[in-house]
């Protein structure tokens, strides 16, 4: 197996982690307290997976200080670093790696860019640092481009960001969808599901599946199924996640009647064991975005045969067209109407989902997410043991 170092800036996914262990021999630099605060850390030992994991203590600067001369020292211990995104920590890795002739491969799972740009339109930056914000991105982004031997991702990223930085770039499923634990469940199932899971047995129960952060739509969703309720769809909404409570609050905020006896919200349910439970029993998925790169979370909807309502931005507007229904960007009237018709056609619109469970098999598997990365990994190992410093990338084309 080729050593490979994975170099975290931030937070990361188990299921990453987990398909990594088991693809290279694995080595994970990651900040410690975000290491701890996230639950990876339990995750992890829990897991059983083979890696060690280096933990770095401090805040942006001094991780930023600190793993630059941890990558200095280390690095030539490894046959490659794949390292998280493409902003701080890729330079880190990018400069080390050319300086010290080691191939870095970043990967890129958003578009900077975009979800930065959802801050300024929420209001929560203001002009000055919206513009100063976007210029060190682009920077970083160019610098990223610039030395990384090669950047992965998305059909959407590949094709509409990362290709613009980095001319060296290929696709990549990103951790992909277990389809072996992500399936249809019967009705029967179903029912039994809602009854260990604690949900009500009767109602039409969307899942919005996705964190509370400023790139996401919570609004939208929530609005959405108090409008089909008010039409007579008898629906609950439900949230899992480290942000459910700013869920429920947003709920109140919004002025929703009675949000309180339809709007749930739960801690996160482990991604690998247990969140697919959820999607099962679910009616629908609402994914709404304001900006998106990959969207997972609909795509593990398909695979369990779950119909889903999503925006049409970012990836999920590449991926998605005739397996989910797409709505306008911030159009709750649009999801409400695609809510009550997925409640009047269950058939049709499991049928829909049933042709996205097939796409996602044969797109987007977790299997087939860690073959290709991989096989990216290694062509660049192979490169810099023929001497080349930009291994030929052999790009999977856009579908």
């Amino acid at each position: 197996m080729i050593r490979v170092m994975f170099f975290v800036e931030g937070f990361t996914d188990i299921r990453l982690v987990v398909g990594l262990a088991e693809i290279c021999d694995l080595t994970m630099i990651v900040p410690a307290r975000q290491y701890a605060e996230s639950g990876l850390r339990d995750r992890v030992a829990a897991s059983g997976a083979r890696l060690r994991v280096i933990e770095i203590p401090g805040g942006r600067i001094a991780y930023q200080i600190r793993s630059l001369v941890k990558l200095w020292r280390a690095i030539d211990h490894f046959d490659v670093v794949l390292s998280q995104e493409v902003l701080r920590g890729s330079a880190n890795a990018t400069l080390v790696g050319r300086l010290r002739g080691v191939p870095v491969v970043t990967y890129m799972s958003i578009s900077p860019l975009e979800y930065f740009r959802c801050r300024r339109e929420r209001g929560q930056i203001g002009p000055l640092v919206a513009a100063t914000g976007e210029a060190v991105i682009a920077a970083l982004m160019h610098w990223s481009g610039r030395l990384a031997t090669r950047c992965v991702s998305g059909p959407y990223l590949r094709d509409e960001v990362a290709s613009r930085y980095c001319p060296r770039s290929s696709v990549c499923q990103y951790y992909g969808v277990d389809t072996e634990r992500f399936v249809p469940a019967s009705e029967g199932e179903r029912r039994e599901l809602r009854r260990r899971l604690d949900l009500p047995a009767e109602k039409f129960i969307v899942f919005f599946a996705s964190r509370v952060s400023h790139e996401k739509d919570p609004e939208t969703v929530l609005r959405a199924v108090s409008l089909a309720r008010s039409r007579g769809l008898d629906a609950v909404v439900m949230n899992l996640g480290g942000g459910f409570r700013e869920f429920l609050s947003l709920a109140r905020e919004l002025g929703l009647p009675d949000s309180d006896q339809w709007v749930i919200g739960r801690p996160a349910a482990h991604p690998i064991t247990e969140v697919a439970d959820y999607f099962r029993a679910a009616d629908a998925v609402a994914q709404a975005s304001l900006a998106e790169g990959l969207g997972l979370s609909p795509l593990e909807a398909l695979a369990c045969g779950t119909p889903v309502v999503a925006t049409a931005v970012g990836g999920m507007k590449v991926e998605l067209p005739g397996y989910a229904r797409l709505t306008p960007r911030r159009d709750h009237e649009a999801m409400a109407r695609e809510l009550l018709w997925i409640a009047a056609h269950r058939e049709e619109a499991r049928a829909q989902a049933m042709r996205g469970r097939a796409f996602v098999c044969a797109n987007w598997s977790r299997r087939r997410a860690f073959d290709t990365l991989r096989r990216a990994l290694e062509e660049v190992v192979e490169g810099r043991r023929a001497g080349r410093s930009h291994p030929r990338v052999h790009a999977e084309p856009a579908r």
